[in-house]
């Protein structure tokens, strides 16, 4: 008997321990395992990819002219200030005219003596004349006359001309807009002296902002893609949100040598006269679109070596992730293109990829705002 309950709690105890273990080693299984990690995904889509080049540059009016002065004077009457608008042909100031007075005046004096001495020559050739058909000159006295009148009439041309001379310059003592715009610099007061064209600075400079150039450089790996004509988008800092337009207009034929880039001028209407030449300007030239780029979000990159064109990320099948290479190619402003690595509709993770290992398991949560 005794023998027989000896056995049976041995019995027990052997069970009781090996239910013990089977326990022990379920809570080790639930410990170890790695709960699925939270991401977001996005996949990897075809779309239209607009191709463009990012340019700066500063805006400059097309058309403007620095008046100057053709004569040294004292100026005696100002018309303008700085920052109104003038006509083409309106009075700008005026300079002293004593001078030029004086000058044709006395030209005006030569010419009506050349003028007197021209018609006597003249008469007297026609005298000449009418008496070598009655014989009473010879042919030498009638050559004679004739050269006397030729050269009384050539007088009275350079007489005439001279007078032309200081007409034209007692009138350009008063200076004239010589287009229309806006008087963006006056630099002269009643009394200053000026010097003749060539010398110092301008009295006046005229602007005429309808129209505005825009330079700009791109790479020269990138010029074949431009063409005059093309559209260019740009913004400035003067007006928050809002796009303005211009077409390209010249392409320098050479490439500069140390910044290996060609310039281009653009050409910008401004009708409206929101824009100012000197105004600093970020903008796009578009090139072109292409269709079917694989695109994925900036996000879903875990490295990316730009010079290189790779980048990691991590893709995920049913609910594991692989951590993949691709190569990636243009960027815009959210988005990055894919040129190997991935297949339309793939899913990458775009948040939560630092916390994941390849292999592990996801659980896909919803986008944030979503």
């Amino acid at each position: 008997m005794r023998t027989m309950l000896k056995a049976a709690t041995a019995t027990v105890i052997v069970a009781l321990a090996l239910s013990g273990c089977s326990k022990s080693g379920e809570g080790q299984d639930a410990l170890g395992g790695k709960p699925a990690v939270a991401v977001e995904l996005a996949s990897a889509a075809p779309t239209t990819l607009a191709q463009a080049i990012d340019v700066v540059g500063t805006l400059e009016p097309k058309y403007f002219a620095d008046v100057k002065s053709e004569f040294t004077a004292i100026v005696t009457e100002v018309y303008v200030t700085q920052w109104v608008h003038v006509d083409k042909g309106a009075p700008l100031a005026r300079l002293d005219t004593r001078d030029a007075e004086a000058t044709r005046r006395a030209a005006a004096a030569m010419a009506l003596q050349a003028d007197v001495a021209a018609t006597r020559a003249k008469r007297e050739l026609e005298r000449a004349v009418k008496l070598k058909d009655h014989g009473l000159v010879t042919q030498q006295a009638l050559d004679d006359a004739r050269s006397a009148s030729e050269a009384a009439a050539a007088a009275a041309q350079a007489a005439a001309a001279e007078l032309g001379v200081a007409e034209t310059r007692l009138a350009k003592a008063v200076i004239r807009a010589p287009m229309a715009g806006t008087v963006a610099l006056r630099t002269v007061s009643v009394g200053d002296r000026v010097e003749n064209m060539g010398s110092g600075e301008p009295m006046f400079r005229i602007v005429d902002n309808r129209v505005l150039d825009l330079t700009v450089s791109v790479p020269s790996a990138r010029s074949a893609a431009i063409a005059v004509g093309q559209k260019l988008d740009f913004t400035v800092d003067a007006y928050p949100g809002k796009t303005f337009s211009g077409r390209v207009s010249h392409i320098n034929p050479a490439a500069d040598a140390a910044s290996r880039t060609v310039r281009l001028m653009v050409e910008v209407p401004n009708q409206g006269g929101e824009l100012r030449g000197g105004t600093f300007v970020k903008g796009r030239i578009a090139t072109g679109e292409r269709t079917g780029v694989l695109q994925i979000p900036r996000a879903a990159l875990l490295s990316w070596d730009v010079e290189r064109g790779t980048g990691e990320v991590f893709v995920v099948t049913g609910d594991t992730a692989e951590r993949r290479t691709v190569k990636t190619g243009e960027t815009t402003a959210d988005n990055v293109e894919v040129v190997e690595g991935l297949t339309a509709g793939e899913k990458v993770v775009v948040r939560g990829g630092f916390n994941l290992r390849p292999g592990d398991r996801v659980l896909v949560s919803a986008p944030q705002g979503a």
